[in-house]
């Protein structure tokens, strides 16, 4: 029935809409609780009169909104007082700029690990400012590992050490945190950020895109030590200058407000299902049964190394790819979307975020089963 916890369709405040699972790696789907505290609050904020999207970035109710989801996002990744946490715009995308510029210090190198389409896109970005050099690559492996860490060549001179976590699209994941010295150490976590417990003391710089596992798109997470701040470029725009954002309170100009006020509410979502470690428990529950389902088909088949599967995007290829198309339109037709793969590598792709019930995965893996039955 719709409204069923195990079905996609949900009730929402007194109508009834039709709840898919989305299986989109981003904008992703959100929590419907969320989705439910969004829509109570659209018209009238806490009796201000008004929506949360309509009110001053200045005036107190948004001042209050944006305290508390600095609060709860520091809460939720025990961030250490020597860190800013910074609410931006222009997506990871724009940090792959941001970062030399604000980085660099002087230095004129940075060392970059590729594992992937995004770790090539920053890399693209950052050489318009800086010497990169590839420390390791795994390329050659047709970005389906992680370089072993005793084949990485990093410098002795570079500013930093920049890699990202999680490969949407190739499905790769380190399941371990880089040991950079004194290096200062970058992580794009667009990905995985939330989904699991993380040490941010390891880190120089962590960023995330908000559109997978924090809220919708429109404000990007940045969380920079405090050390690191204050020696950018003297070009570097206002906006990108990580020091100037952090003295106003990320303010420098008007911030995405609306994307600031569900992120929150998805921090506290988090907090109520019982914080990054039950998220990680939920999430590898999630993704071991997806891959196991996988695994013991010969139907189906994911490319990745074991040792470095993603918890948050599960690649599959079928056996037989003319069948692809059958595959996504009996998926949709069954309420399973967004699965087709990147253009880049085909295939199908899942993307099983925080927001993906168990139910969802319990879904695809029911359709995968008959999908297979049907047509091995």
């Amino acid at each position: 029935m719709p409204g069923d916890r195990d079905h996609p369709g949900c009730l929402i405040g007194e109508s009834l809409m039709s709840r898919v699972y989305n299986f989109s790696a981003g904008p992703a789907m959100l929590p419907e609780a969320v989705l439910q505290q969004a829509q109570a609050e659209l018209p009238d904020w806490h009796g201000a009169g008004a929506s949360m999207m309509e009110m001053s970035h200045r005036g107190k109710e948004f001042v209050s909104v944006h305290a508390e989801a600095e609060r709860d996002i520091r809460d939720l990744l025990g961030v250490p007082d020597n860190y800013s946490v910074l609410f931006l715009q222009g997506g990871a995308t724009a940090q792959f700029a941001a970062i030399p510029m604000n980085l660099l210090r002087g230095k004129r190198k940075a060392d970059y690990i590729l594992t992937g389409s995004w770790g090539e896109k920053a890399v693209h970005e950052a050489r318009k400012y800086c010497d990169v050099h590839v420390a390791a690559s795994s390329e050659d492996l047709q970005f389906t590992a992680i370089p072993a860490r005793d084949r990485w060549t990093l410098s002795t001179d570079a500013a930093y050490v920049h890699y990202t976590p999680n490969e949407t699209i190739g499905g790769v994941e380190y399941h371990w945190v880089p040991d950079t010295g004194d290096t200062p150490l970058v992580g794009d976590f667009s990905s995985t950020i939330l989904s699991r417990p993380l040490d941010v003391s390891r880190f120089g710089l962590i960023y995330a895109g908000a559109q997978k596992n924090i809220g919708p798109a429109g404000v990007t997470v940045v969380i920079v030590r405090n050390d690191l701040m204050g020696n950018a470029w003297s070009t570097t725009p206002g906006v990108f200058d990580y020091a100037q954002q952090a003295k106003a309170d990320s303010m420098l100009n008007t911030p995405p407000t609306y994307a600031v006020y569900m992120a929150g509410l998805v921090f506290q979502w988090v907090k109520k299902q019982g914080g990054l470690a039950a998220m990680a428990a939920i999430n590898m529950r999630k993704a071991q049964k997806l891959y196991a389902a996988i695994d013991a088909s010969s139907f189906y088949s994911n490319p990745v190394e074991r040792s470095c599967r993603s918890l948050m995007n599960v690649p599959f290829v079928l056996a037989n790819p003319a069948l692809d198309n059958e595959f996504l339109s009996g998926a949709t037709a069954a309420g399973l979307t967004t699965l087709k793969g990147h253009r880049s590598v085909g295939g199908m792709r899942a993307s099983i975020y925080n927001a993906m019930p168990e139910a969802g995965v319990d879904a695809l893996i029911h359709y995968m089963a008959d999908f297979e039955k049907r047509n091995a």
